[in-house]
């Protein structure tokens, strides 16, 4: 089950850092809180763009790392607060996952549809 502060902080401004690992070793790509949507089934859907060589490694090895946080939403020890969520990614061009988040990013080539295996509250 996805956290409530966890899906506070997507509602806030911040940045999200994604990490594959590929032939080539490990790459990571950012992309923006605001971003994310959470699936009725708990999966987070990411629109993609630029992010061929994310895409060629989760291919290659479908793991992902993934950390976001934000300073608005409190955390353990103070003011702020993130998260690491490790799953399984698949890229989707199709299907209604691409959709919705085709009709809210006109420049989305595909969606990156992430299931969570654990999601970690790190502040």
């Amino acid at each position: 089950m996805i956290p409530d502060k966890m899906r506070e902080v997507l509602k806030q401004d911040g940045v999200v850092a994604i990490a594959t690992l590929g032939q080539e070793g490990p790459h990571m790509v950012n992309t923006w809180n605001s971003y994310v949507a959470i699936t009725d089934d708990e999966r987070l859907l990411i629109p993609v763009g630029y992010m061929q060589h994310t895409e060629a490694n989760i291919a290659f090895n479908n793991n992902v790392l993934i950390t976001f946080g934000s300073s608005k939403v409190a955390g353990n020890i103070g003011p702020g607060t993130g998260f690491l969520i490790k799953g399984t990614a698949e890229i989707i061009t199709s299907g209604p996952d691409f959709d919705v988040l085709k009709a809210k990013y006109s420049w989305a080539r595909a969606t990156m549809a992430v299931s969570i295996a654990s999601a970690t509250q790190t502040l």
